[in-house]
């Protein structure tokens, strides 16, 4: 017997990418619903070789149903996801809504599986921030082996990490820097992200770090470890789908390259591409599509005694947030509920 499960939010590029995986990974499922707001209602969507109709939110009774994936944003979030919850339907969430609560688990089935156990509190499981998601896989083995004090994160993310206009508004911007009469202004982002670059992801905090960089910071400790000292700078890029991020870490005990490189070679989750030659890394281009994280440039960082360097890079919409949903459903079926 497989389970019942439901995707909320199912006509946006998470949503689909969770139907997608889903069906790619063969998960054991006996049915999979898919809902959205009432003003997509009846839209078709994709389920490996299904055609689902989606169902309404607003109206749906979660009762019988065995998990729901959640990709509908936190206001939506906070309206249907207790209803689905006190209907017995363990909520898998992407929104932030729910990450920093403590009686909620905030978890990367490769790097802290443990937490699941604590779903019971509310029903609700979190899913982390897309750049917070593909660094803590990479950070983890490397913990486990030499104690990371310190981390400094620049990241590079992809427009589709804000959604749909986001990625319009780099395509319509791209069309009009050739197509006189078709020049398009900012809407979505503060600035021209066509052939440029914005220091500048969610809303500015007190402290001058921007949400986006917050958020990196506080999901490593609730993921990894308190005592992580995270300091992050986050850039919007031109580029489609794909996050990067450049990577520099202090660890308390000497930690060498090579053994590095062993390390992560060995991590679940993770390909090292690491050759130092034209071409021997990956980049955003490179990894769509695919599950993985990718590991290149590892080298030592000599300014400091046990230092690292390393770059990373992951489909934001994969491993950032749809399959790392799916792995925590994966997680929840093996640990939990038992059925498939």
């Amino acid at each position: 017997m497989g389970y019942k499960v439901v995707v909320a939010g199912a006509t946006g590029n998470v949503g689909r990418e969770m139907l997608n995986i889903l069906a790619e990974r063969e998960f054991p499922a006996d049915e999979v619903v898919a809902l959205a707001s009432r003003r997509s209602l009846g839209t078709e969507v994709s389920y490996g070789d299904k055609t689902l109709k989606t169902k309404d939110l607003d109206t749906f009774d979660f009762t019988g149903y065995d998990m729901a994936l959640f990709a509908v944003g936190s206001e939506a979030t906070a309206k249907y996801a207790p209803i689905a919850a006190k209907a017995g339907c363990v909520v898998i969430d992407n929104s932030s809504l729910y990450r920093y609560d403590p009686e909620i688990p905030l978890i990367v089935p490769e790097v802290n599986p443990d937490a699941i156990e604590m779903y019971s509190n509310k029903n609700i499981i979190a899913n982390p921030n897309c750049s917070t998601a593909q660094m803590v896989v990479a950070l983890k083995p490397l913990h486990d082996r030499a104690k990371i004090k310190r981390v400094v994160v620049s990241t590079y993310q992809s427009v589709s990490g804000s959604g749909k206009e986001g990625i319009d508004e780099l395509w319509d911007q791209t069309k009009g820097m050739y197509v006189p009469g078709q020049e398009k202004a900012p809407a979505k982002f503060t600035k021209q992200i066509a052939f440029n670059v914005i220091p500048h992801i969610d809303v500015f905090m007190d402290s001058g770090d921007t949400k986006e960089e917050w958020k990196m910071i506080v999901e490593t400790k609730k993921i990894i470890d308190p005592s992580i000292k995270v300091t992050a700078t986050c850039v919007r890029v031109p580029v489609f789908v794909g996050h990067s991020e450049s990577i520099n870490i202090e660890t308390e005990d000497f930690l060498d390259e090579d053994e590095a490189r062993d390390i992560l070679r060995e991590a679940p989750g993770i390909l090292v591409v690491d050759k130092r030659e034209n071409g021997g890394y990956v980049t955003p281009v490179e990894c769509v599509g695919d599950f993985a994280t990718f590991i290149s440039r590892i080298r030592q960082d000599v300014t400091v005694e046990n230092g690292l360097n390393l770059w990373c890079v992951s489909d934001n919409l994969r491993k950032g947030a749809a399959l790392n949903a799916v792995q925590i459903a994966e997680l929840l079926g093996r640990r939990i509920l038992k059925k498939g």
